[in-house]
């Protein structure tokens, strides 16, 4: 199974078509369970082929003998079917913690849809610019707005992370600098119509972003006070 986010330490990872999901390896490792008994579980569980197809992915892995091996990636229904079995306090810890990280890889997964979904709006303004844009038109845009955000180039992000040339860089990002992209994504729609100058458009884009920074530390140290009184 293809992931588009790769597997957290708690084994969550999100697959090429951004849903969230926990590889049972992970799973019995955290649970204190035998790999070869959660497997059993899941396929004895009583639940609909429909749910089972929609929920639990078959995928494989190289054991320590190295043997190709079934394992499976269940989405957060699946994962929530497969653990109302298990009992005790380790249990329940256990549940709460992959819970709570299934809505922090959703919430992320919600903002990277969001920042794809934006970036044509992007590249149709860039059209309207240009009788004949080249792939630098769109390529310069991208770098200006990934440069503001990560505080480089798409190039040298892609050479730290070992990311290959092509691969988008968003599934790499954190989830404020996800959300940062968003936002200047966009403003600059709206600023590619304004400003046809790339340095005027880049100077509006870092003011921007020093009033998104400038309201996050009032608001932290407005919290910080109330903190204190309380």
């Amino acid at each position: 199974m293809k992931e588009l986010i790769r597997k957290d330490e708690f084994g969550v990872f999100v697959d090429n078509k951004d849903v969230a999901r926990v590889d049972s390896l992970f799973v019995a490792k955290f649970f204190g369970k035998n790999h070869n008994k959660v497997v059993r579980d899941i396929e004895n569980l009583d639940c609909s082929e429909e749910f089972n197809i929609a929920n639990f992915g078959v995928i494989t892995y190289t054991d320590s003998r190295g043997r190709k091996q079934k394992a499976y990636a269940m989405t957060r229904d699946g994962f929530v079917f497969l653990a109302m079995g298990y009992r005790g306090k380790k249990a329940a810890y256990f549940k709460e913690l992959y819970i709570k990280r299934f809505n922090e890889m959703e919430s992320f997964i919600s903002t990277l849809v969001t920042a794809r979904k934006d970036f044509p709006l992007l590249t149709e303004n860039i059209k309207l610019l240009h009788d004949n844009p080249k792939p630098y038109h769109f390529s310069n845009e991208c770098d200006m707005i990934n440069k503001l955000v990560t505080g480089m180039n798409t190039k040298k992000f892609r050479e730290i992370h070992g990311i290959r040339k092509g691969e988008s860089i968003r599934p790499h990002l954190t989830a404020e600098q996800l959300e940062l992209m968003e936002k200047l994504q966009k403003c600059d729609v709206g600023l590619l119509v304004a400003f046809p100058d790339y340095e005027q458009r880049k100077r509006h884009l870092e003011w921007y972003i020093s009033q998104i920074q400038k309201k996050s530390s009032v608001n932290s140290i407005s919290m910080g006070n109330t903190i204190v009184q309380s």
